[in-house]
């Protein structure tokens, strides 16, 4: 075919689908519909959407339902212009329906993964894959899609029996990202399952997640891999070669990774102990892959690598027993009476809210016979360490000093004497 030839095949195309009356009637088809469309969405979105906010508790369903309702206008127009290709359909030849019929597909494509990606948390990846995808399916609906393919399958690289075309890369980049993805969220669903149920551990819960979100996510990667046709035998030996470079360089996630798995197994700690690590103290507040998540009492996060828990002393307050002895020191003067003193301090302690009376009584000795003072030891029981030490310690010593007050028991204080001679004194003192 010349160029004269194409020309005139151009200009009939234009003359039978383009400048055609039955072109012109599917424009205003298309055109009254989305007037109508948005008029309607614009009337009916603020009521559905103050009712979709009532949803508590899911904040990945509230993304969806919020971004639905937004889009009530694609919705009413992909309706409309289904209701129209049908009336179409049934009265006229497919020549005269293929503007509103492919409306009706970019449309109703366009309606569900504008919704759908709203999962996706990173607005500018949801946009990205949003496009991507509409920009797919919109060659694919207007037949474009075969020649933007073999164009991408072009330029290759044959390593051994594999090709590596650009077409290859990009299909196994987006249908493993694709397949991770919803692997991860199947993950979670599946993670917040096992994390209501009653009869599994703190720990067990977190190590069977882990071991779901990690096997369906190889799952995914072997199934993308098989899928886009690579025989997954001809990259052993480059998987391998890989592999043992990875492993040198991530010696110390891999550490990590194996001793946040021995830790889940031997129950060392679970979500919600109170530990103490070194300087830090706190409580546990996740279990990663990598890390142990620690919120202390000033609002701080600690990262903590797993490989610590295993290679340092960790001081675990609630392993066993949510129960923690205090010991709170003080004195009193020396003519108080020590029998009446032990009274008030159990007393005392036993009226603090956070003193656990029905583990243990509060007790108190007599430790010492002090430079100034009568010293006490005044031991309790609590059952929520997390909470913190101090401010009970805190909490126990206001009580002992206003029931001290009021029973008139001295709290006494350091007492030093000085004598000063004068020197005839000193004189005397040495018989000169």
């Amino acid at each position: 075919m010349n160029v004269s030839q194409a020309i005139d095949a151009f200009e009939q195309w234009l003359r039978t689908f383009v400048l055609s009356e039955w072109t012109l009637y599917q424009f205003a088809v298309i055109a009254l519909g989305y007037l109508a469309a948005s008029l309607l969405a614009s009337r009916t979105e603020p009521a559905l959407e103050s009712k979709a906010r009532r949803i508590k508790g899911n904040p990945d369903l509230l993304r969806v339902v919020i971004a639905f309702m937004r889009r009530l206008k694609w919705l009413f127009l992909t309706a409309w212009l289904w209701l129209a290709s049908v009336v179409l359909t049934q009265n006229t030849w497919p020549s005269q329906r293929w503007l509103v019929s492919t409306a009706l597909t970019l449309t109703a494509a366009w309606f569900i993964i504008s919704v759908l990606t709203k999962i996706i948390r990173n607005p500018t990846l949801s946009r990205v894959v949003a496009i991507s995808s509409w920009t797919y399916l919109a060659l694919y609906a207007l037949r474009l899609d075969a020649p933007v393919l073999s164009a991408l399958d072009g330029p290759a690289v044959s390593l051994g029996a594999v090709r590596f075309s650009l077409l290859l890369v990009l299909k196994v980049v987006v249908l493993a990202a694709a397949l991770i993805w919803v692997a991860v969220l199947i993950g979670n669903v599946l993670s917040h399952w096992v994390q209501r149920s009653g009869d599994l551990s703190p720990s067990i819960k977190v190590l069977i997640s882990k071991f779901i979100k990690i096997g369906l996510i190889m799952v995914a990667g072997v199934i993308a891999l098989s899928a886009t046709g690579i025989d997954l035998t001809a990259l052993t030996v480059f998987s391998g070669a890989v592999g043992v470079g990875i492993g040198f360089g991530l010696q110390k996630v891999v550490s990590n990774f194996v001793s946040g798995i021995i830790i889940l197994l031997d129950k060392s700690i679970k979500p919600g102990d109170t530990i103490t690590l070194g300087d830090t103290f706190g409580s546990i507040r996740d279990l990663r892959s990598r890390f142990v998540s620690v919120i202390t009492r000033d609002g701080k996060e600690y990262l903590i690598p797993n490989e610590d828990f295993i290679s340092q002393q960790v001081v675990n307050w609630s392993f066993s027993s949510d129960y923690v002895r205090i010991d709170v020191d003080f004195g009193t003067a020396y003519d108080s009476d020590p029998h009446e003193v032990v009274r008030i301090a159990i007393a005392t302690a036993s009226t603090v809210d956070r003193v656990a009376n029905e583990y243990k009584a509060p007790v108190c000795w007599l430790t010492c016979f002090g430079a100034s003072s009568l010293d006490f030891r005044l031991r309790f029981w609590i059952s929520d360490p997390a909470n913190g030490l101090t401010n009970v310690r805190g909490q126990v010593l206001m009580a002992l000093w206003d029931a001290f007050k009021q029973a008139g028991v001295s709290i006494p204080f350091p007492h030093r004497e000085i004598i000063m001679r004068t020197p005839v004194e000193i004189r005397q003192s040495r018989g000169d």
